[in-house]
């Protein structure tokens, strides 16, 4: 180790195993919530000037929202894989290794960016029949999605980067570069939509530009070396293991992020017998409850950090106050946010489109999803430990349960018994079942810990 990251890399430690477990959880959580906010809201935003075009425009977000679901689920596998390593790595200060998983990670994302974007731009148009566009949606999503495409190594890389910064107890770094690109796509999309007329594809590139921008600044804190791990061709592992390792434990978000996308597709599958206002308005209701759990994400994205360095480092009663703190304080956030919103669930969906189906059915499920968000910071709590701490086998059963396998099904059965009252039902009742299965694998574990 260099005299130069010496101090650093000693202070950071001290900072990790020392710092009041509830402190440095609400510290490292707060920019991370932040940028989760910021970039949920760009999300929202989106859709909402995209649906001032047309409700078919409004409809093609929903449908190209599981293309940005496939990206995020490498970006996340590379990302939460090389970080949670990282994390182990610097607690028992080995931060040569670091590097090594820093690098490889980083690289292989940039690579998968690269081959989803070729695949997706030669054969959009099946892709957008898929993930279940109708005949009037199709042309809006083709013209959006070429764009998300264009931005997909970027989208990817961005990932890792941030993941990275956010493991090695530096999400104010990684806050920097998600808050930049999220602002400025929310000042380009009225100027390039409206004020340029180019309708959706305006949105879209709207949103390949602040990608982008995020990425070189992400990037820019790892080139002026103000991170422990450094990334670096030279520092790509030649061994197959490393990358095994990262894949591995990554695993959960992977199938996290990709069953999300499966899961767009059934729930936009089922809404085509309902027409075009189903779809939106069932996308409506999935960004505004992404935007509300995003607050339990970010926080914790703060403990995923606390809970690696302090496992690594030998430190478990650390480990079990953190996972209670953060399911309390999850809980309690994502409650007083839901219940504002299931108060004024009309109103919120209206904010996108003001046509009189689209907000009976937004609402009514809004509503239905904020009573169940309750249930959602146990699961996503559990799973968040269990990667972090490398028990990639039981993070992979939580993600996969919460975030389709449960609710696939459900939603297809309910769509066919009940209409669209069950397709507004699947997702809470999925997320209260998974909540069952976590909460005595998370006690479970925590009992068996010295």
């Amino acid at each position: 180790m260099s005299q130069k990251t010496a101090p650093s890399s000693e202070a950071q430690y001290v900072k990790m195993t020392e710092t009041p477990v509830g402190r440095l959880i609400i510290s490292l959580g707060i920019p991370t919530v932040i940028s989760m906010l910021i970039t949920n809201i760009y999300n929202v935003a989106d859709s909402y000037f995209v649906s001032q075009i047309s409700l078919s425009a409004g409809g093609a977000t929903s449908v190209v929202f599981g293309v940005m679901s496939i990206l995020q689920a490498f970006g996340f596998m590379f990302g939460h894989g090389s970080g949670s390593h990282i994390s182990r790595f610097l607690g028992a200060q080995h931060n040569e290794k670091a590097s090594e998983y820093a690098s490889t990670g980083f690289f292989w994302a940039i690579i998968a960016g690269l081959g989803i974007m070729a695949g997706g731009l030669i054969f959009i148009e099946p892709l957008m029949r898929l993930l279940g566009s109708t005949d009037t949606i199709l042309p809006y999503a083709v013209d959006y999605c070429v764009f998300i495409l264009i931005a997909a190594p970027a989208m990817t890389g961005s990932c890792v980067l941030n993941n990275i910064l956010r493991y090695e107890g530096k999400a104010a770094l990684a806050m920097i570069g998600l808050t930049t690109g999220g602002v400025l796509n929310m000042a380009l999309d009225p100027l390039f939509i409206f004020v340029f007329d180019l309708g959706i594809s305006g949105a879209g590139l709207s949103t390949a530009l602040s990608q982008y921008i995020s990425f070189g600044i992400l990037l820019s804190m790892f080139i002026s070396k103000k991170t422990q791990s450094r990334i670096s061709i030279r520092f790509i592992a030649r061994e197959f293991k490393t990358l095994a390792d990262i894949v591995i434990t990554g695993l959960p978000s992977l199938a996290r992020q990709g069953l999300n996308s499966v899961s767009t597709m059934v729930l936009n599958a089922a809404a085509k017998p309902f027409d075009d206002a189903a779809i939106a308005a069932m996308g409506y209701v999935g960004r505004t409850s992404h935007l509300i759990s995003s607050i339990g994400l970010g926080i914790g994205q703060g403990f995923q950090p606390v809970s690696g360095f302090n496992y690594g480092a030998g430190k478990y009663s650390r480990v079990k106050k953190g996972t209670a703190f953060t399911i309390a304080l999850g809980t309690i956030s994502i409650g007083v946010i839901a219940s504002a919103c299931f108060v004024l669930a009309p109103q919120i969906i209206s904010l996108f489109r003001k046509d009189a189906e689209v907000v009976q059915i937004g609402s009514e499920a809004l509503r239905i999803q904020c009573a169940a968000l309750l249930f959602f910071p146990i699961s996503m709590v559990g799973s968040m430990l269990f990667q972090s701490i490398g028990k990639s086998v039981r993070a992979l059963i939580l993600s996969c349960l919460q975030s389709g396998l449960i609710f696939i099904p459900l939603c297809l059965i309910l769509a066919h018994n009940f209409a669209i009252k069950g397709i507004e039902a699947a997702q809470p009742i999925a997320y209260f079942t998974t909540s069952l299965i976590a909460l005595p694998m998370v006690v479970m574990f925590l009992k068996k810990l010295r």
